[in-house]
């Protein structure tokens, strides 16, 4: 019998890629992205994953506009954390194993150094409370779910997302020719949605479950990231170094919150590539965006 998915959030960066990575790995895919289901309905859900009985449902969906969600904290919580607990619920009543994406704004960038998965969450705002409280949903209701925290997600597919990516932004507003100021003292782990796709699958082929941090290769600030891709672009930019006191935003953020894969290595799950390794990749398939259209 062919293995079935349902990845939800399908029309997303990292969506795209898991339903692409999974078929090329001739499992049964099934995408829904937001036009196609209201994952906030716990009706709609049941029904569409009764309907489907997979043995995987992915949730790659997520409300991440993080300054947003101090004016609308319920949005960010239905969507970020009641809709998981519908996953978690349907999948208890389908046996399927639910693998769902959180991120590292769950911590407080305190640490100074990656996070581990055993280090404790302590959310600065509205976004990373409804994240955590995502995971928590999922691990209170089901024995065996996958939670994967990730750091500042970019993929080929976000060249026609609607909200595009890092890369994507720092491309577009290159075009303005004036200067770009970007912080220089908040660190992150930003990681490849190829890249990502690829190991979720193999984790779940191996049947493997729990919390796994899934950072990009190295630890790197937002500024020495834009002028990578400047570099990598042959991009002339006007690039500019900031910080958090002078571009203040509605949200906090933690200062450092790069991702350790130190776990998710240890079971020999193939290290994330290096960001300048996956920046190389990305402007590549950008050559090519007909590839992506779908998303």
């Amino acid at each position: 019998m062919q293995r079935k998915v349902i990845v939800f959030g399908g029309g997303g960066q990292l969506g795209f890629e898991l339903c692409r990575e999974f078929k090329a790995r001739e499992w049964s895919v099934l995408r829904f992205d937001r036009q196609a289901l209201d994952i906030t309905d716990s009706a709609a859900v049941e029904r569409a994953i009764g309907e489907a009985d997979p043995q995987v449902v992915i949730n790659s969906a997520a409300y991440n506009q993080v300054d947003i969600a101090e004016s609308e904290p319920l949005a960010a919580y239905q969507v970020n954390a009641l809709a998981v607990r519908n996953f978690a619920l349907a999948c208890r009543q389908s046996g399927a194993q639910l693998v769902h994406f959180s991120t590292d704004y769950v911590f407080d960038g305190k640490k100074g150094s990656p996070y581990s998965e055993t280090d404790p969450p302590r959310p600065l705002g509205a976004y990373g409370v409804s994240k955590l409280a995502g995971e928590l949903y999922a691990q209170a209701y089901l024995e065996d779910p996958l939670v994967i925290r990730t750091s500042g997600v970019f993929g080929p597919a976000g060249t026609s997302t609607r909200r595009g990516n890092f890369p994507e932004l720092m491309l577009r507003l290159a075009q303005s020719k004036t200067p770009i100021r970007v912080v220089e003292d908040h660190i992150a782990s930003p990681s490849y949605a190829p890249a990502m796709a690829s190991r979720t699958a193999d984790l779940v082929e191996r049947r493997i479950s729990g919390l796994f941090h899934m950072g990009g290769g190295e630890p790197i600030s937002w500024y020495a990231y834009a002028k990578l891709i400047f570099e990598l672009s042959n991009t002339p930019a006007v690039l500019q170094a900031t910080d958090e006191r002078e571009y203040r935003t509605a949200a906090r953020r933690p200062k450092f919150s790069a991702l350790s894969n130190e776990k998710i290595e240890r079971l020999g799950i193939a290290p994330m590539p290096s960001l300048r390794e996956a920046l190389t990749q990305y402007l590549e398939a950008r050559k090519h965006p007909n590839a992506y259209q779908s998303a």
